[in-house]
């Protein structure tokens, strides 16, 4: 798919084909959203379609048949990301191995990015580490959801039963084995707008942070398309003013920001 935060055409390979993620986010454009983990992979399934797809985007006519505009005729990206929480694959290193080295194998790597999106909430688990490792290997990066720095806002956004202490922790685990950016959905719930309370504790938590000095990049951007969960009639995207204003206060902190609106 042609993406907004990566740019150009963004490679999406999705291990959670049955629809369950840990978490709950109000703005979630999963159909039949449901609690549970990955299923089981099918390795040979895997590498078959990861090599037919590569194939038709370098050497077959993919670009034309979807009249493609010429300047984003790239692959940016193969981002793990897809209908729920990636890490919650049992094979999740195993899988990270394989589709970086068919990505090596067929010239795409290094020239594009591999990207792992993720809510972080498995960065403590041994195999989500050796997974990061390997994504390391082939000079990877995560991006790493922070929607909210309040309690009651990871609660009421994402429906997420880990503190902001623990994924704080987490973060700074991902950060030391891996590239990471944070990525935080800005959106407006209830008519209520960017909260002055959400703000400030979220630019309290990037000063912690920054402090620590492994973070450089933040990555902010508001819905672009309707949510599949109850909340969706109380959901709108935020002002591309109000994400450039608060992109301009996390700058004066010192990290690199993009906004997509």
């Amino acid at each position: 798919m042609l993406s907004r935060r990566a740019g150009g055409l963004s490679l999406g390979i999705n291990f959670n084909t049955n629809n369950a993620c840990n978490w709950r986010c109000v703005y979630c454009q999963v159909n039949n959203l449901t609690l549970g983990a990955a299923p089981e992979i099918d390795f040979a399934l895997l590498e078959q379609e990861l090599r037919y797809f590569l194939n038709d985007l370098l050497h077959g006519d993919f670009f034309d048949r979807f009249e493609v505009e010429a300047d984003r005729r790239v692959i940016k990206d193969i981002a793990i990301a897809g209908d729920g929480e990636p890490t919650t694959l049992k094979q999740f290193a195993e899988a990270i191995g394989l589709i970086g080295a068919i990505a090596t194998e067929m010239g795409v790597f290094p020239n594009s990015d591999f990207v792992l999106i993720t809510n972080g909430s498995l960065m403590h688990q041994a195999k989500v580490q050796q997974g990061l490792e390997v994504l390391n290997r082939y000079g990877g990066q995560v991006w790493y959801k922070f929607d909210s720095a309040t309690e009651a806002g990871r609660r009421r956004f994402n429906n997420a039963s880990l503190s902001c202490q623990a994924s704080l922790d987490n973060l700074l685990i991902s950060a030391r084995l891996c590239t990471t950016k944070v990525q935080t959905c800005l959106f407006d719930l209830d008519q209520q707008g960017l909260m002055e309370q959400e703000k400030t504790a979220y630019l309290e938590l990037l000063h912690k942070i920054k402090a620590d000095g492994v973070i450089k990049q933040i990555m902010l951007y508001t819905v672009a398309r309707q949510s599949k969960q109850p909340e969706a009639d109380r959901i709108a995207p935020l002002p591309g003013a109000v994400l450039y204003a608060l992109a301009d206060e996390i700058r004066a902190l010192g990290f690199e920001v993009s906004v997509s609106i």
